[in-house]
């Protein structure tokens, strides 16, 4: 998914080693589609959402004989849950947990400093039955296997005879999924129809709450899950219509909503370069001197170099051509803003190192979610962690990051199909930039869209949060002052955005429907500027909060707290974890952190 922060996971790790997982008795067992086998429980009130009467449930799908997939799932604040749409939420990664956009972005509560849960106002359930799915197998709470273990100097999961945890673990121990790549998916491709087996599960366990048609929301490494995903569930729907899958029922898309997506990597590498140096952000930031700036340059455009590498994976599709390239840009294009500027890939204007990490998006709910009480409420098999090693790692053997794979072309297959499909970017994330996303967005050559003009959103509290270009149901929507993560900055508009998405209204207005030859009127490129202001010049400590009005942290009230030694410890656990920051091209995050597990 690309999101959070380097070193707030670093702060994760020693929480999710914290305890051995007993496997829950109180699971209710049922059916669903394709006779799929579904585990569920109720959650109790005050676990997640605060809101009296709102029932939520939590439980497994089990696809495979050793692919049991995690869901939480939160009837709409507003209304009839039977009679409200349901949007499905996944983050990317690969391998990213979905509690990231739970918890940190727009589910119904968060976790702050304290460890405490807090009321989210701005949370998509007031307009939505609300789905997060942990996919795929060995990501979040999903498991194959579940084994007492410990993990190593080096990172790796070795079992234990039981559950008692020996000296020589110094501590790292827990109940995880074994690690067995075989056990979960390697590609975008490969991951398709086990997110598709996984809604048919949901959906026939829980027919009060589906009624063939539903919304998916993700982001980061969704601008690969999302289209592809869902142009191979309407690829199974045509199936089903011609009777030529027994017992499976047909799931209708109607919107699709992608935020800072990754799809086409030679694109999205190439936007590094224009994000830092030319034509640069719009906060008036260049992080890079004249040597740097060449430097980057030739490693994305020198002959033999990203972009003739990715040439090469994008002509002859092999895996080891596609993951030597990738690992080539990632290391030498994209990670040169961590390496020499320190600052936060998916925020462009909080510096962030591994001994002082971005704070914002808060990273607390990683250790709520490993406390016993909370494992036992959702009835979780193994210990949390925001991000699957397994799966980054499955990946990158395939090359999937640096493949495009046919993103552009499942998008405008939706957009033919009637799905009303949204990618929105928030302007300070250098990760998946909007630079890139922008190209992308007219590259899929929806109708009338490269004559539309970018319009001012207009939303509840008055303020121009960005603006968007649309034509009838594709739109590509920029927000400013927003890093990866958009519900977390900027929790207004993203929630009136996506109401207005999914009851299929224009993005700028919400006053008039798409279907009608709708276009938004205004220029022909987006021109705002915000400007350094929102520059941050100093690190900040971890119990800083983030001001969504102001577009700055808070002021301190005590100064800056350091926590240093604490993080060195931490940070070596992660290491040995394989906790990582839970984004795309997860792999190389990882070995970041086995680096820093070497020093510390």
């Amino acid at each position: 998914m690309r999101p959070s922060t380097l070193a707030s996971l670093a702060a994760s790790a020693v929480y999710s080693t914290a305890q051995f997982v007993p496997a829950p008795s109180d699971l209710t067992a049922t059916t669903g589609f394709l006779d799929i086998p579904v585990r569920y429980k109720q959650v109790p009130e005050g676990i997640c959402e605060l809101t009296p009467g709102v029932k939520s449930y939590s439980g497994y799908v089990d696809i495979e004989e050793q692919e049991h997939i995690f869901w939480w799932f939160f009837e709409t604040r507003n209304g009839n849950a039977s009679e409200a749409p349901l949007t499905v939420w996944i983050n990317g990664g690969p391998g990213s947990s979905s509690m990231i956009g739970l918890f940190q972005e727009q589910g119904p509560c968060g976790v702050d400093f304290n460890g405490d849960i807090y009321y989210n106002p701005y949370a998509w359930n007031n307009v939505s039955n609300m789905l997060f799915i942990d996919h795929p197998a060995q990501v979040g709470f999903s498991y194959s296997v579940p084994v007492n273990a410990y993990v190593s100097s080096s990172g790796n999961i070795v079992e234990l005879p039981n559950a008692t945890c020996p000296e020589y673990a110094d501590g790292a121990c827990g109940t995880y999924s074994y690690p067995n790549a075989s056990d979960t998916a390697n590609s975008t491709a490969g991951a398709a129809p086990s997110m598709w087996r996984t809604l048919q599960g949901f959906f026939g366990a829980f027919p009060e709450y589906s009624r063939h048609e539903f919304n998916f929301a993700t982001e980061s490494y969704g601008g690969h899950y999302g289209p592809v995903f869902n142009e191979y569930l309407e690829e199974q729907n045509a199936k089903i219509a011609c009777g030529d899958l027994t017992g499976a029922h047909e799931i209708k898309l109607s919107t699709l909503l992608i935020g800072n997506g990754w799809y086409d990597p030679l694109v999205q590498y190439a936007a590094y370069y224009n994000f830092t140096v030319f034509p640069g952000n719009t906060y008036d930031y260049f992080p890079f001197n004249s040597t740097i700036e060449d430097m980057m340059y030739n490693a994305m455009y020198g002959p033999g170099n990203c972009y003739d590498m990715t040439m090469d994976c994008y002509r002859t599709g092999l895996n080891d051509i596609c993951s030597a390239s990738d690992n080539f840009c990632a290391n030498e294009v994209e990670s040169i803003l961590d390496n020499i500027a320190t600052r936060d890939e998916y925020d462009i204007r909080e510096l962030s190192t591994t001994g002082s990490p971005d704070p914002f998006p808060y990273n607390f709910f990683t250790a709520y979610l490993n406390t016993p009480k909370v494992q036992q409420a959702i009835g979780a098999y193994v210990n949390y962690s925001e991000s699957s090693s397994t799966v980054g790692t499955a990946f990158g053997t395939t090359g999937d990051d640096d493949r495009e794979d046919g993103t552009i072309e499942a998008v405008q297959a939706l957009i033919k199909q009637g799905v009303y499909v949204v990618q929105y970017a928030g302007d300070a994330d250098y990760n998946c930039n909007w630079l890139g996303g922008q190209v992308v967005s007219e590259m899929v050559e929806a109708p009338g869209f490269g004559s539309a003009g970018y319009e001012n959103i207009s939303t509840s509290d008055d303020i121009v949060h960005g603006q968007v270009k649309q034509s009838g149901n594709f739109a590509f929507v920029r927000i400013y002052e927003s890093g990866h993560e958009v519900p977390f900055y900027q929790p207004v508009v993203a929630l009136e955005m996506f109401e207005r998405a999914i009851r299929q209204l224009d993005i700028a207005t919400g006053l008039d429907g798409v279907w009608n030859g709708y276009k938004s009127v205004g220029t022909g490129e987006s021109t705002f500027r915000e400007g350094n202001a929102t520059i941050q010049t100093q690190f900040l400590p971890l119990n800083a909060t983030y001001n969504t009005t102001t577009n700055v942290p808070n002021p301190l009230v005590n100064g800056t707290v350091t926590k240093r030694s604490l993080f060195e410890r931490e940070a070596k656990l992660a290491a040995r974890n394989g906790v990582f920051k839970p984004g795309k091209r997860a792999g190389e995050m990882r070995r970041r952190f086995l680096k820093l597990g070497e020093q510390a």
